[in-house]
C-alpha cells in the first residue's frame, strides 16, 4: 500500500494521529471530520494514497463508496437528518484541502444554513449538444 508521510490522512491511517474511527476493511476508512458542518459529518478514504478521482483506480474508488453508503446508512439510522449529501472536492478549484482522495458522508437538516448547492439556470441546447458529443469522443 502507497503512503504519503507528508498527508494527514496518511498519518490517520497509520495510527500517527488520532481520530474518531467509524469503520475500517482492509482498503477503506471512514472516521468523523474535526471540523464538522453538522454532527455526523464523515470522511470514507481508501487507506492507500490516491491524491484524487482521476489517480484512484476504480475497483479501490468501489470501495470507498460502499464504504460511504454504510457510513451514511448508519448515520441515517442514528441521527435521522433531513437528507444527505456525498461531496468529493477534486483540485483546488473545486476547494480541495486534502490531497488524497476522501468523500464526505455529510447529513442535512433543512435550514441548516450550508451553500453548496446552485441556482437553476437552463443551458444552451446547442452547446449542451456540441459538449455531449466532444465528450462522447473522450469516452469511446
Amino acid at each position: 500500500m502507497t503512503n504519503d508521510p507528508a498527508c494527514v490522512f496518511c498519518r490517520i491511517v497509520a495510527g500517527q494521529i488520532p481520530c474518531h474511527r467509524l469503520f475500517e476493511d482492509e482498503a477503506t476508512l471512514a472516521f468523523l471530520d474535526i471540523n464538522p458542518a453538522n454532527p455526523g459529518h464523515a470522511l470514507a478514504i481508501p487507506k492507500a494514497h490516491h491524491p484524487n478521482l482521476l489517480e484512484t483506480p476504480p475497483a479501490l474508488l468501489a470501495r470507498v463508496i460502499a464504504t460511504a453508503q454504510r457510513v451514511a446508512q448508519a448515520i441515517q439510522e442514528e441521527l435521522c437528518p433531513d437528507g444527505l449529501n456525498l461531496l468529493q472536492a477534486n483540485g483546488p478549484g473545486a476547494a480541495q484541502s486534502v490531497f488524497h482522495l476522501h468523500l464526505h458522508v455529510l447529513p442535512r437538516r433543512l435550514d441548516d444554513g450550508l451553500l453548496m448547492n446552485w441556482g437553476l439556470k437552463p443551458g444552451d441546447h446547442g452547446a449542451l449538444a456540441a459538449l455531449a458529443e466532444r465528450l462522447r469522443r473522450r469516452l469511446a
